[in-house]
């Protein structure tokens, strides 16, 4: 189905749920959040309905959603346990959060997705969560960097591809997780946050959650702290917080970085990756902050995995 004819469909199915929902909605104009390759959602009144990427699993998303609502203490809950098929894209329906607002990020919940982490990482591995797929986190990475590479020669790219060949294989998802035995969303950041009605805050988005290394949760605002794009207090506040929640994977009084070292790499990488990949499309220099991730990048090259040291430069 194209683009064109799915944004409209899309938005057709959200009102039809929202007025499901609330037979005396009150119909303000309906909404598009996102309309890119990989992803469309639209939100009518309290209503969101989704389409995932055309390349997702219908089996696989429905035990995502089924582990999701599992636990309503972490998850915004779906309002359906399985995806409709439209045109050949799964659609999945939920409530409306508010998200995290880009212009306050002095209002940044770090302490709330700490606490929801650990909370998600701490959930048993039971008969409840038997078949849940694979975390994509790796997989997500080495799509990036497969889309560097076929963006075409850059310098950019260059410490970008050598500190990527210096990770693991498991981080390049060439090889499986070393002791996957956690729960966990695999592409946090503070867009995959909304905030409910009551105040409180619940994590979105189930197409990468899976088993995995619950490191990989903790390591975009640990690279960004790493590039020094996140300042140390707030690293603090939400390293501090997800220890505090109990989080396994920096128990209290270990070296956070002796975990968090690899995953933040790759993360470091992918951010890389994709923010070049922006930078040709536009026909653009990179920017400060794209330039600084690349130095990023040139500085984990020259220096091993294992080697890790915390930065904030």
């Amino acid at each position: 189905m194209t683009p064109d004819l799915l944004l409209p469909e899309l938005t057709a199915r959200a009102v039809r749920m929202a007025h499901t929902r609330t037979p005396a909605c009150p119909c303000a104009a309906t909404r598009t959040l996102a309309h890119r390759p990989d992803a469309t959602v639209v939100r009518h009144a309290d209503t969101v309905a989704k389409a995932h990427p055309p390349d997702s699993d219908p089996a696989e998303l429905t035990l995502r959603l089924a582990a999701a609502a599992r636990r309503p203490d972490v998850f915004l809950a779906p309002l359906g346990p399985t995806p409709a098929l439209l045109h050949g894209r799964l659609v999945t329906f939920w409530p409306y959060g508010t998200p995290v607002d880009p212009d306050d990020p002095d209002a940044a919940p770090w302490e709330a997705a700490a606490t929801l982490l650990a909370r998600l990482h701490r959930t048993p591995l039971t008969g409840a969560t038997a078949g849940l797929p694979v975390m994509r986190g790796p997989a997500k990475a080495a799509l990036a960097v497969a889309r560097l590479r076929a963006a075409g020669d850059t310098p950019a790219a260059v410490p970008v591809l050598r500190a990527w060949a210096a990770l693991p294989p498991w981080a390049r998802a060439e090889a499986p997780l070393p002791d996957a035995a956690a729960l966990c969303h695999g592409d946090l950041h503070l867009g995959q946050l909304v905030r409910l009605p009551d105040g409180s805050w619940r994590l979105i988005d189930v197409d990468d959650l899976g088993v995995g290394v619950p490191a990989w949760d903790l390591a975009r605002p640990a690279a960004w702290f790493a590039c020094g794009l996140l300042p140390a207090q707030e690293w603090a506040r939400f390293l501090d917080a997800y220890r505090a929640a109990g989080g396994p994977a920096v128990p209290a009084g270990a070296d956070p970085w002796a975990v968090l070292d690899v995953p933040a790499r790759a993360l470091t990488v992918q951010t890389a990756a994709r923010m070049i990949g922006r930078a040709v499309g536009e026909r653009r220099p990179l920017d400060e902050v794209e330039q600084s991730v690349v130095d990023a990048c040139a500085r984990m090259a020259a220096l091993p995995p294992g080697e890790h040291h915390e930065s904030g430069k």
